[in-house]
Order: C-alpha cells, then sequence, then structure tokens
C-alpha cells in the first residue's frame, strides 16, 4: 500500500519585518542576516495569532468536504502550545469543521512533531487504508529582541493530509533515527523565549544528521545518485547546507550541482518566513514543490528532520505522476504578496504584546487581521476563537 501526503498547504501571518532594516537598527552588517545566517524576512505574528490559529489556517484552505469526512486523525505537532493540558488538535478541529468521531492530540519534541505526527499517521492509515489523516506543524519562534537567535525568529504552519494512493508523494518503506539527551536548545515552562546553545546545537544538528544519513545509506544501499533533492530542517537557511555540504564528496559532480541547486529552491519559502520549528521541514518540502517546475514523477526526496534535546531522523518519499496538478501554489503566491512590512519600531511593538498571564479578560481588534481564524481574546480564562468564514 502507498501511503504520503495528498495534499499540503501554509500559512503564516500577513505581517513581516525585513532583515536588512533590522540589521540596521542593531547595528549589525545586514549582510550577516541575509547571507552569513540566509534569512531575507522575518514573519510577525500579531496578538490575534498563535499555535491553534495558524495551524488552523494552514489546513482550512486545503481541505474539501470530503476530506472532511474521512479525517478521523488529527495531530498538532508544536513547541508553542497555549494550554499545559487541552492539546491545539482539539480547537483546530472544531475550527475547520471535522466531524466529531476522531481522535485529536498533540506532540511535542522541539522541532520533530510533525515528523513524529507523520509516523503515527501512517500507521493510522494502514490499519484504516479508507481513512485519512491531518497532521500539522504550527510554531512562533520567540527568542527575544536584541538576542542573538533575533534574526532567526518566525511564525507559521504547514497542514499535510495524510491518505493511501497519495497525489503529491508517496513515503518509502525505511527510516533512520537517533535519540540523545542534550542540552543544545530549550525553554523551561517560566520562560516566553527559548534558551539555546548556539555552537553546540549546530554541532549537533550536523552530527545527528551524519548518523542517519549513514544509517539510511546501510538500510537501503542508496546514495547521493538516487536523489533528486535533500530536504532539511531549517532553524535558518544556512544550517541545512552546511549539513549538506558535509556529504557532497559521496557524490560525482552532477550529484553535488544538482542537490546544491534544489537546496536553493528548497529554501525560498523558508527566508522569507524564518524559523517555524516543526513545520520548518515541511515548508522547505513545500517550497521544493512549488518553486522547482521540472521535477518529474518517480524523483526521490530525502528529508533530514531534527528536533533538540534531541532526535533525528531521516526518510525519503517519491514524486507521484501528476503532483503539480494538487498543488495550492497560487493560494500561496497571493498569501505572500499580500503581506505588509512593518517598520523594525512596529515590530518591537507588536513582539511586546501579550495577552493576559492572570486570567483578566481582554477583547482584541479582529479586524486588522485579515486571517479567516483569529484570536478574538480571552474570556473566562478561555481563549476566544472565531472563524470568519462561519
Amino acid at each position: 500500500m502507498n501511503i504520503g501526503i495528498d495534499k499540503i498547504g501554509c500559512y503564516t501571518p500577513h505581517l513581516f519585518v525585513d532583515m536588512k532594516q533590522l540589521a540596521v537598527a542593531r547595528d549589525v552588517d545586514p549582510g550577516k542576516f541575509i547571507t552569513g545566517i540566509g534569512q531575507e524576512k522575518m514573519a510577525l505574528a500579531p496578538i490575534t495569532q498563535d499555535t491553534v490559529t495558524l495551524a488552523a489556517n494552514a489546513a482550512l484552505e486545503i481541505l474539501d468536504e470530503d476530506d472532511k469526512e474521512k479525517i478521523d486523525l488529527v495531530i498538532v505537532g508544536t513547541e508553542s502550545g497555549i494550554d499545559q493540558s487541552k492539546s491545539a488538535a482539539t480547537y483546530v478541529h472544531r475550527l475547520i469543521g471535522l466531524k466529531p468521531q476522531a481522535r485529536t492530540f498533540e506532540i511535542k519534541q522541539a522541532c520533530y512533531g510533525a515528523t513524529a505526527g507523520i509516523q503515527m499517521a501512517k500507521g493510522h492509515v494502514a490499519l484504516h487504508p479508507d481513512r485519512k489523516a491531518l497532521v500539522i506543524g504550527s510554531d512562533i519562534a520567540r527568542y527575544g529582541l536584541n538576542t542573538s537567535g533575533e534574526v532567526t525568529q518566525g511564525a507559521g504552519a504547514v497542514a499535510m493530509l495524510i491518505s493511501q494512493n497519495p497525489r503529491l508523494l508517496a513515503f518509502e518503506e525505511h527510516n533512520a533515527y537517533a535519540t540523545d539527551d542534550i542540552m543544545d536548545f530549550w525553554r523551561p515552562t517560566y520562560s516566553e523565549n527559548a534558551f539555546v546553545d548556539g555552537k553546540f546545537s549546530n554541532e549537533q544538528y550536523i552530527s545527528f544528521f551524519n548518523k542517519v544519513w549513514e544509517q539510511y545509506k546501510e538500510k537501503t544501499q542508496l546514495g547521493l545518485a538516487d536523489y533528486e533533492a535533500i530536504c532539511f530542517h531549517m532553524p535558518y537557511t544556512k544550517m541545512g547546507l552546511k549539513a549538506l555540504r558535509t556529504i557532497l564528496d559521496e557524490g560525482a559532480e552532477a550529484d553535488r550541482e544538482r542537490l546544491l541547486a534544489n537546496y536553493e529552491i528548497s529554501k525560498t519559502y523558508n527566508k522569507n518566513i524564518g524559523n517555524i520549528y516543526t513545520a520548518s521541514l515541511y515548508l522547505s518540502l513545500l517550497s521544493l514543490l512549488e518553486n522547482k517546475t521540472d521535477l518529474q514523477a518517480g524523483a526521490r526526496i530525502g528529508m533530514y528532520s531534527y528536533g533538540s534535546g534531541a532526535i533525528g531522523e531521516f526518510f525519503s518519499c517519491v514524486l507521484q505522476p501528476n503532483y503539480r496538478n494538487y498543488l495550492y501554489q497560487a493560494h500561496h503566491a497571493e498569501m505572500f504578496a499580500a503581506r505588509k512590512e512593518v517598520s523594525v519600531t512596529k515590530y518591537e511593538e507588536i513582539f511586546q504584546e501579550k495577552l493576559p498571564t492572570d486570567g483578566a479578560a481582554v477583547s482584541l481588534n479582529i479586524d486588522e487581521d485579515p486571517a479567516a481564524i483569529v484570536v478574538a481574546g480571552i474570556k473566562d480564562h478561555k481563549r476566544q476563537y472565531v472563524n470568519k468564514t462561519k
């Protein structure tokens, strides 16, 4: 049975900060942000967007009524959860209008959550071939103003419909994975912003990649020549390139040129949104599919997922016939084109806006947010969500 991604869509808020402007404001050479880190724009979530709304907005545009009837598993991977008990998936389930006969839950393992969700969804579909699973990665990366990680912040979500006989990509049989208890990146419950040991985290990202790549080659006997492209989790777009370069000597010149060229295409959306944690790998995949117009059916795409703390996994998928007919490229192009740049001063103002943490009631102006699904406020310790399309 072929199981894979039948549909994929993304959502990012309507506001962004230009990295050149942020560099000037921080008295940094713009080349450090744009070339050194590889980021051009940073998506900014207004107070009316959170993990739930980002996830719901990403799913809303790709699902039709037939999908909604067949979805009976909803998984949201995030490390930006809004509740210590109730899952984001439960809110999403209602906001996008799914039937009650469904399992819903949230997964947390740093940037690996969506990949874990996909592995669970594969098993579910294998047992229930007539059903579908919705897996969403949704996050808001926050390191704080004037911090070393500020340039890698971002906000967004990627939603994927997992089914048998997928129209986009079929997962291949093997996976390679590794876990180790390390402290390269973490966010204690008392902190709104993450902590990161940047140099150590970069080293571990590459180390885990090399481990799982070697495992995968041993399991499958595949090498660089067998891949049209390899997509990476992108905490910033230069990171994946550093890992890719460690294995390029294994291939011929044509392999190196192909993989490097396709890596550049795969980072198109990421460099204009920023880090969205568990959705970043799948944003890279989406960028490749929508911007590399001559990919052929049967092409193999490698996938490297990394979640700090830490787990790494490598797997691959194969493009299906006529896959381009089932992409939402025009919708995504409209979304990017409609975004509004804000000044650094305005960005700092929005960044510091917070919902009450003491349970106080508040109403928000949702008219300024063009998204279909928004946070309208807090009442009785409950976030108030609104789907404007209903």
